[in-house]
């Protein structure tokens, strides 16, 4: 296979969409990806020709969306290389399956007992934790990140102790791009028999991967970065774990009997996914990895790694301009955050869609400890995807060239 950048982008059919002023130049994909037209496509066909509830209807609308919808949960298993797709859970996103581990694995946690998580995760992975923390009194423990914005590992042996339970990580940093050694953290949870849980919501939309080689307990992820519909996400969990776990949510579809004395619990996957799922969200999220997995990923992360090169090399020639992350190409993916010397994150950001068409992402990203680790307010993000290309790139750097000569006058 070979991969050719136009021919991906014309899948999407918001950049044949007219704008008022420039071009569009979309870099805030690791925010939300843009969706293609075969996954608008199939959303649509789902609402229009098989919509229903699914799981318990009979008739014949229910049943083609039962099918459809199971067939999208194969498509996951497929995507991630899943054991069985019984481990693949819908839920509403990357938060809200990081929440249900929270629940469900972290309320048969006890006081004293440790999770360990890192100065570079997002909210979402650190909120629902001191959240556990003062509902069981379990301690929150922290890896430091290094001055290029990795996961500090040296000790990670020593630091995983006996009372911890869970390392809870991102596979890549949504502020510094930094892919996480996660081999080596899995190995030393094991050796402590600690559970892993990873936070895949800026791996996952750059290919397949296989979940049963990270040696990981539980990954999470979401549709709306992965080229999918917003509102839908996934947890994969093995399926030991996923048994001995209790629900998260109770109602409709989650149980197998219920009577005033007791009830009790459907298998999984349904034993999480109570009330009405997110069917077509979910549908149009088997047809984006379906389509994913037929790219040529080699191609495809050379492609975006020579853009990468080309706004890294651009933003060292800028004056007044640090980067927040790895300065070079090797473990890391699309994801460059920086500050511009006496210039508020929005201002540049504001500046250059005006100006030049460029999306940017301006704040702290929802990693307001990293922001205060680095003694930053916030930073400006670009972020790649196979659609990208040299043009949007020149535009970026043009825009940023200006914004400095406009901004600080």
């Amino acid at each position: 296979m070979s991969f050719d950048p136009a021919a991906f982008r014309a899948e999407f059919p918001i950049f044949r969409a007219p704008f008022d002023g420039p071009a569009l130049h979309y870099l805030d994909s690791g925010a939300s990806a843009q969706v293609p037209q075969r996954v608008i496509d199939a959303v649509a066909r789902h609402d229009s020709t098989a919509r229903a509830n699914v799981k318990r209807g009979v008739h014949r609308l229910a049943e083609a969306a039962t099918e459809a919808y199971e067939t999208a949960r194969h498509a996951v298993a497929h995507y991630i290389n899943a054991p069985s797709p019984r481990e693949v859970i819908f839920t509403s996103g990357t938060t809200g399956a990081i929440n249900l581990v929270a629940r469900a694995f972290g309320d048969g946690l006890a006081e004293g007992d440790e999770v360990l998580v890192s100065e570079l995760e997002h909210h979402s992975n650190i909120v629902p934790w001191q959240l556990l923390q003062m509902r069981r009194g379990v301690r929150l423990g922290v890896i430091p990140v290094t001055p290029d914005g990795r996961l500090d590992l040296d000790g990670i042996e020593e630091r995983i102790g006996p009372r911890t339970r869970l390392v809870a990580v991102a596979h890549c940093s949504n502020v510094t791009g930094a892919v996480t050694d996660l081999a080596r953290i899995a190995a030393a949870a094991r050796a402590s028999g600690a559970r892993v849980l990873v936070d895949g919501a800026q791996r996952a939309p750059h290919g397949p991967f296989d979940v049963a080689a990270l040696d990981v307990d539980f990954y999470a992820f979401s549709g709306h970065k992965t080229f999918g519909p917003n509102g839908v996400g996934v947890l994969w969990g093995r399926a030991e774990l996923l048994e001995a776990m209790p629900p998260f949510l109770g109602g409709g579809e989650m149980i197998s009997h219920v009577g005033f004395a007791g009830s009790s619990w459907a298998p999984i996957p349904a034993k999480f996914e109570a009330g009405t799922p997110p069917i077509a969200q979910a549908v149009g999220l088997g047809v984006a990895l379906d389509w994913l997995a037929e790219q040529d990923w080699g191609a495809i992360l050379a492609h975006e790694m020579r853009l990468t090169g080309r706004i890294l090399d651009g933003l060292a020639a800028l004056p007044g301009c640090r980067l927040l992350g790895p300065s070079g190409l090797q473990q890391r993916l699309g994801v460059v955050s920086f500050a511009l010397e006496g210039l508020h994150p929005h201002d540049v950001c504001q500046f250059v869609d005006a100006t030049h068409g460029v999306a940017l992402r301006g704040g702290h990203h929802c990693a307001q400890p990293l922001m205060e680790r680095f003694g930053l307010i916030g930073t400006v993000r670009a972020s790649l995807a196979p659609y990208n290309d040299d043009s949007d790139v020149d535009a970026l750097l043009d825009g940023l060239g200006e914004a400095i000569g406009h901004l600080r006058g």
